[in-house]
């Protein structure tokens, strides 16, 4: 299938592909160069000033331009106009891609996806490895609907369905890679018991990239990719927050800076409240006032920058945010320094060293 001014978009995508891996060496150029990008994503949505949401496509200017840039592009909203699938940032693709042992992989190694999403990723691994070899899964049927469409029109035709992702799909494994597209509290259990002694899994938890060695037995072991990661989050059903319960609970004082939680201590605190939500507040000249904080339990903390705070629920959130300032007291932890520590039945993420400060996951 051809796309829409074919030729400037193969310009575009070679010289897209050749930016991405300079300064490195990747056995994915050429899927890059090669799997066209727009053929998967022909209409995206961009938000305006006033928060308004509108299609680009290919009929609009700057289009391919954006396309064949390093940023991620949403696709779907749900009913509320929340954003629910997107097309991942090119770059952070190829680092989690990279993450799979990329130089080493060759026709015929078997890998597993969680998130077909728009079926570009599927299409790059199926791209390099073979169709034959990849096995990719979503929970919204009609995603894997056009995913399998367009796949099957650029001539690859992995396998491809609707489910619940964190199952894994027995009848492939053992896998000698799994890669998941969508954001994770932990690394999905039947996942483990799917790869093959040695295999490499590569999944986001939290808002972070983790990188994990299964070995035959015993305790696997990860360690966060450098790389910032925020993916769609696994879909999964929990309460809303209780804002209107938090009026009659007694104010206390936060001696940690409210944004901290959005910039500092965001990544940690992904760990330390695995599935947490938060939302922010600003007055009308954009300063921040406030933010609220999450779990789908219903726990409930907001703290406002005057250092008011008010928590509600069986956690409390804010006392999370006043622990992880004292461990990390100067500047902003770097997500390397975090690795994972994995048994059949329990996960936790650490700090510097395995028996440093640690979070359970699971």
């Amino acid at each position: 299938m051809n796309s829409p001014n074919n030729n400037t978009a193969a310009e575009l995508r070679a010289k897209f592909g050749a930016a991405l891996c300079e300064g490195h060496s990747s056995g994915w150029l050429a899927a890059f160069a090669d799997v066209p990008r727009e053929h998967f994503i022909p209409v995206f949505l961009r938000q305006d000033e006033q928060g308004a949401w509108n299609e680009v496509s290919a009929a609009d200017p700057g289009y391919l331009e954006t396309v064949y840039s390093d940023t991620a592009l949403t696709t779907r909203l749900d009913e509320n106009g929340v954003p629910t699938s997107s097309s991942s940032e090119p770059g952070l693709m190829l680092d989690a891609l990279d993450a799979l042992d990329a130089l080493d992989a060759q026709v015929g190694d078997t890998v597993y996806e969680l998130g077909t999403g728009t079926g570009y990723n599927a299409a790059l691994l199926a791209s390099r490895l073979g169709s034959d070899s990849v096995v990719s899964v979503d929970v919204d049927p009609e995603l894997v609907l056009l995913a399998r469409e367009r796949l099957a029109q650029h001539r690859l035709r992995p396998l491809t369905f609707a489910g619940d992702g964190a199952e894994g799909y027995p009848a492939r494994a053992p896998y000698d890679r799994v890669i998941a597209t969508a954001g994770l509290r932990c690394i999905p259990p039947p996942l483990l018991s799917q790869v093959r002694e040695g295999g490499v899994i590569v999944a986001p938890v939290g808002f972070g990239v983790a990188r994990v060695v299964v070995p035959d037995g015993g305790e696997a072991a990860g360690q966060f990719l450098p790389t910032p990661a925020f993916f769609m989050p696994r879909r999964t059903a929990g309460r809303s927050p209780d804002f209107a319960g938090l009026e009659v609970r007694p104010v206390e004082r936060a001696s940690v800076p409210v944004q901290d939680v959005l910039d500092r201590l965001r990544f940690p605190l992904s760990l330390a409240l695995p599935g947490y939500h938060s939302c922010s507040w600003r007055d009308d000249e954009g300063n921040l006032t406030g933010v609220g904080l999450w779990v789908d339990d219903g726990s409930t903390a907001t703290a406002h920058v005057g250092g008011k705070v008010r928590q509600i629920g069986p956690r409390r959130l804010w006392d999370t945010v006043e622990e992880l300032a004292s461990i990390f007291s100067k500047g902003t932890p770097a997500r390397e320094d975090f690795g994972l520590a994995i048994t059949p039945d329990s996960q936790r993420a650490w700090y510097r060293v395995p028996d440093g400060p640690s979070w359970t996951l699971l």
